[in-house]
């Protein structure tokens, strides 16, 4: 029987900042190491390193400035990789559309679907005999995929290669399977990227699940670079989802 995943994101791994040796400057100790690169990649630009300026010579305040100004190619220098369980192939595809951010998904070619779950949408989960509907569906759908994949499997006995025949099979059979279906991706990107994906996907007008993805994608960024992501204010909705929305003019 069809299971409910449950979303998860995990933090792979983020910018590392080395200060160099030849440059007498060095970072603010209470500054990220994204921050201190985002704010050194800046400062390269003009020589700044003396901060000359009293007003942006705090890294907050230096960074809130390149925010406002609009210099976000700074961005653009620090990144964070992010591991992502529990969201629906048809929510992974629209997250797949940001082609600024990398990706590695799970593949439905050499992984049996009968280790997959299935994501609920939440208007569906509320009711439960729709929740029941949808995941008769779901197992009805896992069902005719394990007949075709016996079937096709059977029809591909003539090769050899095990392993091909596999594959062979699953990337036959697995048109059937649900939009629903659990999908897992590795996705990383440089903070502007995440920005912009954040920005488009966490307001009230994106789909519930790739809104609460980016808003939890949020939560995550902000503790690695926390002046970078300062201008997003996090929200509930009325229907108790998360929403999120920049403060910021533009936010590219």
């Amino acid at each position: 029987m069809a299971h409910a995943a449950t979303l998860n994101v995990e933090l792979l791994a983020s910018t590392a900042f080395h200060a160099p040796a030849s440059v007498n400057w060095r970072p603010e100790e209470s500054a990220t190491d994204a921050e201190s690169l985002v704010e050194f990649a800046g400062r390269a630009c003009y020589e700044s390193f003396d901060r000359p300026n009293p007003r942006t010579a705090p890294n907050s305040a230096y960074l809130h400035h390149v925010m406002e100004v609009g210099h976000h190619a700074l961005l653009e220098h620090a990144q964070a990789t992010l591991y992502i369980r529990g969201l629906s192939r048809a929510a992974a595809g629209e997250l797949m559309r940001h082609r600024h951010l990398s990706f590695s998904q799970l593949s439905q070619r050499f992984v049996h679907a009968d280790d997959a779950e299935v994501v609920i949408p939440d208007i569906i989960a509320q009711d439960e005999q729709l929740r029941r509907l949808f995941l008769n569906a779901a197992d009805e759908a896992r069902f005719v995929y394990d007949e075709l994949l016996d079937a096709l499997e059977t029809k591909l006995a003539d090769e050899p290669n095990a392993l091909l025949r596999r594959k062979q099979a699953r990337q036959a059979a697995r048109a059937v399977l649900p939009n629903a279906t659990e999908s897992r991706l590795v996705v990383t990107g440089n903070f502007r990227a995440w920005r912009h994906f954040i920005a488009a996907r966490a307001t009230e007008h994106a789909d519930v699940e790739i809104r609460t993805l980016a808003v939890r994608c949020l939560e995550i960024l902000s503790a690695q670079a926390p002046t970078l992501f300062s201008d997003f204010q996090i929200s509930e909705l009325s229907d108790g989802t998360p929403m999120a929305v920049s403060t910021l003019v533009s936010d590219l």
